[in-house]
């Protein structure tokens, strides 16, 4: 089988071209760090929130040996996030849904660490308390 290279510029670059600087961190952008100074999430960090919703406390603990092998058995997946940050704001969240706003400190101390703002915080906890008296009003009404 032939490769055909179609990429007019392709030929007119030096093969030993390098980058004279690093790239930018793609994790953490000018937006996030107005967003983060101003108290707002970002997208993918209010999707967190809104998917925390739907987990249990038990999905916060380490699964244990049996937890582990059954999850395996039966092919579910892990709740818990590769980033470090979106995990302490998905441990977070998933604590606000289920207890309002008692939060123990050792989460509240990880959620600051990983770089969240007290503002974050505040915003994050307005919408879940929104959310849950707008729930319980409707189900009243039912």
């Amino acid at each position: 089988m032939a490769y055909l290279n179609f990429d007019p510029l392709q030929g007119s670059l030096p093969a030993t071209t390098t980058l004279s600087a690093p790239l930018a961190d793609p994790v953490t952008t000018a937006a996030d760090e107005s967003n983060s100074a101003a108290g707002r999430l970002s997208a993918l960090e209010w999707s967190v929130v809104a998917l925390a919703r739907n987990d249990s406390l038990s999905s916060l603990r380490a699964p244990g040996r049996l937890s582990t092998a059954m999850a395996t058995l039966f092919r579910q997946s892990n709740p818990r996030l590769a980033d470090g940050k979106l995990e302490a704001l998905r441990r977070i969240a998933v604590l606000a849904w289920h207890h309002s706003f008692q939060v123990p400190a050792s989460e509240l101390r990880a959620f600051f660490d990983a770089g969240f703002t007290v503002g974050q915080y505040e915003t994050m906890m307005a919408s879940i308390a929104a959310s849950t008296s707008r729930d319980r009003s409707n189900r009243r009404r039912r």
